[in-house]
């Protein structure tokens, strides 16, 4: 009875981790849906001030994002503490500036990207436009891709400093594992079909943090996961480019 009270409370913790990536890979998918189908293409309110296609990316679906990282953070403060310094505390503001950022691209580019793809045709010059475009293709991009780096940069440092203290059974690393699965999918479809920039290099530059520190401190769970996510991913991207090619 005492080794199941105790296997049980070990696993709790797990299984709300596995319930908050979940929410992260229902995102991914019902974001891929909102951009790639025509049935949010309508206008929000009569003013067509926006599209319904450009107000889940804004709003609806990183409100639900941030939210699951906010409390996928706590869920892993759980874990036992290794540093009693002023790491956590400089990670934990690392993550609210990473939150600020990533939430500041969506309101850049989702207003922009649907002014551009409404009023700014190719080869558009005007001043307007050329100002449009620009917040839509390249400066909410770098807000996207800082906030991005900082947050799941700042959780995978997280995990390290508040490790699971029990080995990470088989089962939770297969479910693990398969949410990492959706995210590479994810980025596949990005860097694969689409022409690429940064992206590369800050998917390139999470997969070698996240295997390395998989690598030094064993199978933790966001680990596996963020190591599956990007590692998967890039092969995948890579293989595909390398056929195309050839």
């Amino acid at each position: 009875m005492n080794g199941h009270l105790e296997k049980t409370a070990v696993s709790a913790p797990l299984s709300r981790l596995h319930w908050l990536l979940s929410v992260q890979t229902a995102v991914i998918l019902f974001g891929s849906l909102n951009r790639l189908g025509s049935w949010t293409l309508d206008y929000v309110a009569a003013n067509a001030f926006l599209r319904w296609v450009d107000f889940h990316n804004m709003l609806t679906l990183p409100l639900i994002s941030v939210t699951a990282f906010y409390l996928l953070k706590l869920e892993i403060e759980r874990g036992e503490r290794r540093s009693n310094g002023r790491l956590p505390l400089l990670l934990n503001l690392t993550f609210i500036i990473g939150l600020y950022l990533f939430a500041a691209s969506y309101g850049s580019h989702e207003t922009t990207n649907y002014l551009h793809a409404r009023f700014c045709p190719a080869g558009d010059t005007t001043d307007l436009c050329r100002i449009v475009i620009f917040n839509d293709d390249d400066f909410s991009h770098w807000l996207f891709f800082a906030g991005f780096v900082l947050i799941n940069g700042a959780l995978m440092l997280l995990q390290v400093v508040f490790p699971i203290r029990d080995a990470v059974g088989w089962r939770d690393t297969a479910v693990l594992t398969l949410n990492g699965l959706f995210v590479a999918l994810g980025i596949f479809a990005n860097l694969g079909f689409e022409a690429i920039g940064l992206d590369l290099v800050v998917v390139l530059g999470l997969a070698v943090l996240s295997g390395w520190l998989l690598w030094r401190n064993g199978r933790q769970p966001l680990l596996v996961y963020y190591a599956v996510a990007y590692g998967v991913g890039l092969v995948l991207t890579a293989v595909y480019r390398l056929v195309v090619s050839a």
